[in-house]
């Protein structure tokens, strides 16, 4: 049978419809997924934390998420299982309450099948862990898969899940799902609730999906979204359908594509590749037009700063007490961090404010911007510095984490060496059903993705 046949390999959308038609049972694509992670996870390294659940079919079938498959990054808590946020110290934390994120699933019926490998404490790109493995692409093993949710990109591109559950400070989703080849969606900050969720920038955290589509992208974020009142860091605003105009296109639209020499450092093919993906929205009617966005940079920068400084804050007895027992790159980035002077940190956060200032401007003329996901397609694993590689992939995405507005990455072809590449779209604050529109119209005219496996 073709892999993109199986069941494991479906939509969620799909799943649901089989599941409701009688022609696929749910514990059936539980075991269709539990036998894919059998199959791949000692080469991958996708899951720290292998589950086998029973999925009770006796219940009424009810759920926006009933019975599918989810893969659930290791830095969420999850009641009487395991949670290592990829440290060593976290090595036997036994949560005894679920995520208000991982409650929202599974209270839409979604069966949590594992957790993910992350980069330690979320804080670096390559899911190279030295205390739970080194995660791989599955498009080139020799590759890093992105992180830090690398783990939930590789689940959900190789069919080991359904869906994934990430957390985005600087791309920490939309990375591994430009490099993997999925969707990977960053909601606006606020929007769904961080609370259980081992924190790594209070300022710049964001949790959110990864799917194979757009619209399971737009169902997820349907079942996270909303206000939490006991977490300081989420937004009372109101939440859209997502889907009921997610199929309307574009057209008339205002669509800006980012231009300018921040935007032409990236890599020939990934620029070229997004070139290609610009011309759909042409063809659909969108009025699309160059704009330069090189005050992103400063955006960037102030985002590297940001980051580490919140995360020395949140581990500084740990830092203290036990440095040896981080990562080297994970104690260096901690250290640096923690070197920073209040008059830095005070700069940083004026620059997030004024590129807070000038998008909330730039969305009032345009609709969506678009722009690389990733500046470079998926780099090898070997002899490539992890600090380095962080200023590298972070480019496009951390502006968007200082900023707080939302962003996805959608697949968008591939580079000569047959990698993933990611076209980013972004809107104004709270603009998710924006973002998952021209997303959409933009998949739909592109059709499936084929799979690494």
């Amino acid at each position: 049978m073709d892999a993109m046949n199986q069941p494991n390999f479906l939509s969620i959308e799909d799943a649901l419809d089989s599941m409701r038609e009688g022609s696929l049972s749910p514990q059936a694509l539980v075991e269709a997924c539990s036998r894919q992670i059998e199959r791949l996870n000692g080469e991958l390294c996708a899951f720290v934390t292998v589950l086998k659940p029973q999925v009770d079919e006796r219940h009424e079938r009810v759920g926006k998420l009933f019975g599918i498959p989810l893969a659930v990054k290791d830095l969420f808590d999850t009641k009487g299982i395991r949670t290592t946020a990829g440290m060593r110290f976290f090595a036997d934390n036994i949560p005894d309450a679920d995520a208000v994120a991982v409650v929202k699933v599974k209270g839409e019926g979604a069966v949590v099948i594992g957790k993910t490998n992350t980069h330690e404490i979320a804080l670096g790109v390559t899911t190279i862990n030295p205390h739970y493995g080194t995660t791989r692409n599955p498009w080139d093993t020799k590759r890093i898969p992105g992180g830090s949710s690398g783990g939930s990109a590789v689940a959900v591109a190789t069919g080991m899940a359904l869906a994934g559950l990430g957390t985005d400070t600087g791309g920490s989703i939309r990375i591994p799902a430009s490099l993997c080849g999925v969707v990977g969606l960053k909601p606006t900050y606020g929007r769904v609730s961080v609370r259980g969720v081992v924190p790594l920038s209070w300022n710049l955290d964001h949790v959110g999906p990864l799917t194979r589509t757009v619209r399971d992208a737009a169902r997820m974020l349907q079942v996270l979204a909303g206000y939490d009142p006991n977490d300081p860091f989420s937004a009372e605003q109101p939440v859209d359908d997502y889907l009921v105009h997610i199929e309307d296109g574009v057209k008339g639209w205002r669509i800006a594509v980012a231009a300018g020499s921040y935007i032409d450092e990236a890599n020939p093919e990934v620029l070229s590749a997004v070139a290609e993906a610009v011309k759909v929205f042409e063809r659909q009617g969108a009025r699309v037009e160059e704009a330069d966005v090189t005050y992103l940079r400063d955006a960037a920068v102030a985002n590297s700063l940001m980051t580490p400084a919140d995360a020395a804050a949140f581990h500084r007895d740990r830092l203290a007490e036990h440095p040896d027992w981080f990562g080297a790159d994970v104690r260096t980035r901690l250290e640096i961090g923690r070197g920073y002077t209040s008059t830095e940190y005070a700069l940083a956060r004026k620059t997030q404010s004024e590129t807070k200032h000038w998008l909330v401007e730039f969305f009032k003329q345009y609709d969506a911007l678009l722009l690389p996901s990733t500046a470079i397609t998926a780099p090898l694993i070997e002899g490539n510095d992890a600090v380095e590689q962080a200023k590298r992939l972070t480019r496009f995405t951390a502006p968007f984490n200082q900023t707080g507005v939302p962003a996805i990455s959608v697949p968008c072809g591939f580079s000569q060496a047959g990698l993933p590449v990611g076209l980013q779209i972004v809107s104004g604050l709270w603009r998710e059903a924006a973002v998952l529109r021209v997303a959409r119209a933009y998949e739909r005219e592109r059709g499936a993705m084929r799979s690494p496996v």
